[in-house]
C-alpha cells in the first residue's frame, strides 16, 4: 500500500484530536446514550436516537484518523536538507507575474490542504509545477482558469 505524506504539524494535529475523540466525546456520548435508555421507551426517544447518530458519528471519525495516520508517512520538514528547492514541506514564497501580488504556500498532504491557511495540497497544478524549482525560478502552471506565471522569491523548510 503506498504511504501518504504528512507534515509533522499534520500528524500532530490529527494525534490532538483522536485523544479528544476518545478521552471526551466517546465517554460523552456513551453516557448520554445511557440517560436516554433511562427514559424508558426507545422507538420515541428522539434523545437515543441522537445520541446513538452522534456516537456513529465519532466512532467513524476516530476510526478515519486512525486510518490516516497508518497509512501516512509523517516527514519532519525541519530535518530537510533540499538545498534550496521546492519539496513536500518547504514553505515557499511567488510572486504572480500577472497581478503582481505575493501568496505564500506551505506544499502540504492530501489531507492537510486548507488554502485560506496556506496549505496547498502537494497534488495539486501549483504544487507539481513547483516541485523541484529553486528560488529565483520563474514557473508556467497550468491551472483550471488557465496559464499562470510565479516567480519563486524563496523556499523555506519551516
Amino acid at each position: 500500500m503506498k504511504r501518504t505524506p504528512m507534515t509533522l504539524r499534520g500528524a500532530e494535529r490529527l494525534k490532538v484530536e483522536l485523544k479528544q475523540l476518545k478521552s471526551e466525546a466517546r465517554p460523552n456520548v456513551i453516557k448520554a446514550i445511557a440517560e436516554a435508555r433511562a427514559h424508558g421507551d426507545l422507538s420515541e426517544n428522539a434523545e437515543y436516537h441522537a445520541a446513538r447518530e452522534q456516537q456513529s458519528f465519532i466512532e467513524g471519525r476516530i476510526n478515519d484518523i486512525e486510518n490516516r495516520l497508518s497509512n501516512s508517512e509523517v516527514i519532519d520538514v525541519t530535518t530537510l536538507n533540499a538545498t534550496g528547492r521546492v519539496v513536500f514541506g518547504s514553505t515557499v514564497e511567488l510572486n504572480d507575474e500577472e497581478s503582481g501580488g505575493k501568496v505564500t504556500y506551505q506544499l502540504v498532504g492530501d489531507d492537510e490542504a486548507n488554502i485560506k491557511q496556506g496549505l496547498l495540497s502537494v497534488s495539486s497544478p501549483i504544487a507539481r509545477g513547483l516541485i523541484g524549482k529553486s528560488q529565483g525560478d520563474v514557473v508556467d502552471v497550468t491551472v483550471p482558469g488557465g496559464v499562470r506565471t510565479y516567480e519563486i522569491v524563496s523556499v523555506r523548510y519551516v
